[in-house]
């Protein structure tokens, strides 16, 4: 079978026997993809890559100026599609089996400071169906912590203002339920009423997404992203808003304020507590200054 063929058979067992999310399956193309452009520039067929052939592709991306981290998680794209490659009988031997992962880097997430993020929620203009859902959308994802992915696929369903929730479906289509504000209850509540139904009525048929777009349609990551970063532009904020800067800033704010490790995990839907100690550097902080506050020879 040719490199292609196999790739196509990989990405289609990923996404229907393993019912991995489309944001990952997606991923894994454009990895492959790059992947096989290196074997065509080499003449390799899928049986004729070597282990030292995976050593110059991802040497070849380090050259690029890639961060580990991007390395690392196409290191993995490769094991997983050879393993299935070895198992489907496609190969003899798997070239990916004692190739050693890049060490990563682990950078602090960039973050808002709370005036940071008080400056950015009042950017939107309420007396517009458009500013109206815009207020919203920052709300819930300063509130919540969701990822972006998460918030474009909220149905109104999802949302449960009497206990004060919403239900979402994470990475592996992992459902949980994330404890959400009274302010960012209280402005979908408004958005739902006022404008909503305006923005609604321009689609044929309507999107059932709680948040939709001015046509009336599902908002996409893009979208949000140029949300994100439109209004951050207006507050004059100190660093370009990314889509994940809301969730890095929920976390930090709450184990900041006291919040212990495991239940931020939770609430950001981390698989495994690994992923949350990253934010470590808040506890540590926070640390100090009770040490400097309250030991008598600090």
């Amino acid at each position: 079978m040719e490199l292609g063929a196999a790739i196509a058979s990989f990405l289609a067992h990923a996404k229907v026997e393993k019912g991995l999310s489309s944001n990952t399956v997606s991923a894994y193309k454009r990895d492959l993809e790059k992947f096989e452009a290196f074997t065509r520039k080499r003449k390799l067929s899928l049986e004729a890559v070597s282990r030292d052939d995976l050593v110059d592709f991802l040497a070849g991306l380090y050259r690029q100026k890639l961060e580990s981290r991007t390395v690392a998680r196409q290191l993995v794209t490769l094991r997983n599609f050879f393993r299935f490659a070895q198992m489907q009988e496609l190969i003899s031997a798997d070239p990916s089996i004692n190739l050693e992962s890049p060490k990563i880097r682990r950078t602090l997430p960039g973050y808002l400071r709370l005036e940071e993020v008080e400056r950015l929620l009042e950017q939107p203009n309420e007396k517009t169906a458009l500013g109206l859902r815009d207020r919203a959308i920052l709300e819930v994802l300063y509130s919540t912590g969701l990822r972006v992915s998460e918030l474009i696929s909220l149905r109104v369903s999802d949302l449960d203002a009497k206990v004060g929730c919403v239900r979402c479906i994470g990475k592996g289509d992992k459902e949980r339920i994330v404890p959400t504000g009274r302010k960012a209850l209280a402005m979908v509540e408004k958005y739902l009423r006022e404008a909503r139904g305006q923005l609604s009525s321009r689609g044929k048929p309507s999107s059932p997404a709680l948040f939709v777009n001015r046509r009336g349609g599902t908002l996409s990551r893009v979208g949000i992203w140029k949300i994100l970063s439109a209004y951050g532009r207006r507050a004059g904020l100190r660093m370009a808003i990314k889509p994940h800067m809301l969730r890095h800033s929920f976390a930090t704010h709450l184990l900041e304020r006291g919040a212990d490790l495991r239940s931020v995990q939770l609430m950001l839907g981390h698989a495994d507590i690994s992923t949350t100690q990253i934010y470590t550097h808040v506890v540590e902080e926070r640390l100090k200054q009770i040490y400097k506050a309250h030991h008598p020879r600090a």
